[in-house]
């Protein structure tokens, strides 16, 4: 009999390989799920093997890692996100917000808001009137993170005021004590403190929307003398009212003499002694149709022959 080892033979091109030895990638795929399988079993353990209150401790922490990290931006604002000094360019908007939980938030506020300043301004004379004023301003968001890293939180006092006051000022020392009283000098300066405040703040990240002048106090002495001189060019006024009043009363009565001496000139030169003559036959016409009682004397023995007429209740009186 062949013994059975002599009985294999093997094909020609094949490699000379025992029947119980694998290939490297079969090796490795068999090894991988090996591994899959122990963690798989070490996990199934350990939570089985793990107490509720372990399990639940664990769940709690993970939760409030993740509460830790939501962050709220209040409308008209955004927040600007500090980690340990680190400062991200985009800034949060506002709503709920996903962050690190060991970075800090900054809110920074980009409504509208009002800043008034009030103190002893120079005029153009160097006297001091004292002024109120106020300017209406935002943050632009996309300044925000700028602003925070150059400035801080506190930018009204470091950059709003300081330029406010420097602009009033200048402004003001442009203009007579006199003409701050006026409208239009108002409505100017008014103007160019907005103008000159744009281009000063823009560079900055505001916009700047108005800027009204609320209330002005000059010196009681000032005050005193445009309130006298007011005064003066009132009563002047009223005396140029008055002698205009007069010359037209004169030019009224000059006119009116004039259409009297025309009438009578134009009466006497049309008015003669015919006319008179027939005026006097209609009226003898009229008084013999008139019912009334009259007494009529024709022939009065003036040259002209008028009738004389006689009014009997008042001659017997």
């Amino acid at each position: 009999m062949r013994n059975n080892h002599f009985e294999e033979q093997h094909l020609i091109g094949e490699p000379n390989v025992p029947a119980n030895v694998q290939s490297p990638q079969v090796e490795g795929a068999a090894k991988a799920q090996d591994c899959q399988k122990q963690f798989r079993t070490f996990v199934r353990r350990f939570l089985l093997g793990m107490k509720p209150q372990f399990f639940l401790a664990f769940l709690g922490l993970y939760c409030f890692y993740k509460l830790c990290g939501i962050r709220m931006v209040p409308a008209g604002h955004v927040g600007v996100q500090d980690f340990f000094g680190n400062v991200r360019d985009e800034p949060l908007q506002p709503g709920l917000n996903f962050v690190n939980p060991l970075t800090k938030v900054v809110l920074m506020s980009i409504q509208t808001q009002i800043f008034t300043m009030s103190e002893d301004v120079p005029t153009k004379e160097g006297m001091d009137v004292h002024l109120e004023a106020a300017v209406l301003v935002n943050l632009l968001p996309d300044r925000a993170v700028e602003m925070y890293k150059t400035v801080g939180k506190s930018y009204s006092q470091t950059v709003i005021t300081p330029q406010f006051r420097s602009i009033l000022r200048s402004i003001t020392s442009g203009h007579e004590a006199k003409d701050l009283y006026t409208a239009e000098t108002r409505t100017i300066m008014s103007k160019n403190l907005h103008d000159e405040l744009t281009e000063a703040l823009s560079k900055r990240g505001f916009q700047v929307h108005e800027c009204p002048l609320k209330k002005l106090e000059l010196p009681q002495r000032l005050q005193d003398a445009i309130e006298e001189k007011l005064r003066a060019e009132q009563s002047s006024q009223m005396m140029q009212f008055v002698l205009q009043k007069q010359e037209q009363e004169a030019e009224r009565q000059i006119i009116e003499a004039k259409g009297i001496a025309q009438y009578q000139r134009i009466v006497s030169e049309e008015i003669g002694d015919r006319l008179l003559r027939w005026k006097g036959i209609e009226a003898t016409t009229k008084l013999a149709t008139s019912p009334n009682a009259k007494v009529v004397i024709i022939g009065s023995g003036t040259a002209d022959g008028l009738p004389l007429i006689l009014n009997p209740s008042e001659s017997s009186t």
